[in-house]
């Protein structure tokens, strides 16, 4: 009987070098992607969940979270497959909220390996990722760095 086994798809730290980029698939922002946020975060905030509200407010529609789409944005880096299986940590996070996001906005996540750094008794090493989150026009809605702790090779 052959048993099939999970095994990591994603790089190690030693695999990360500096100046290579990714661009990860896209992702439209549903309705139901702000009430579940609204939901598990208790954000409730009119400007995500009231529509006449936000008609009449700054965007003149209603926004999805900036938490949310930051979310979502970690979800695309993990589906890449590029630290799916080898992140040990999400360590850090820096990040700027520039263009609202609206229902139906398609994003997908730019990412450029800016640093590394080990960290033997940890068993990886940091990796500093500079990224950004892009809408359908071309947009950065989102951009940042985002720092995660990476498991070395064996």
């Amino acid at each position: 009987m052959t048993e099939l086994v999970y095994q990591p798809k994603g790089l190690y730290f030693e695999d990360f070098t500096i100046d290579v980029r990714l661009r990860t698939a896209g992702r439209t922002i549903t309705e139901a992607d702000i009430v579940a946020f609204a939901g598990l975060s208790g954000d409730y905030n009119q400007i995500h969940t009231n529509a006449v509200y936000a008609a009449n407010d700054t965007f003149g529609q209603r926004v999805a979270h900036g938490l949310l789409v930051q979310s979502i944005a970690t979800g695309l880096a993990v589906q890449s497959g590029v630290i799916e299986g080898t992140v040990l940590a999400f360590r850090e996070l820096e990040c700027k909220f520039s263009l609202p996001v609206y229902i139906g906005d398609t994003v997908h996540v730019e990412i450029e390996i800016v640093e590394t750094k080990a960290f033997p008794r940890l068993r990886g090493g940091n990796v500093t990722m500079k990224y950004a989150v892009v809408n359908q026009a071309g947009a950065a809605v989102q951009r940042g760095n985002w720092v995660m702790l990476v498991k070395s090779r064996g």
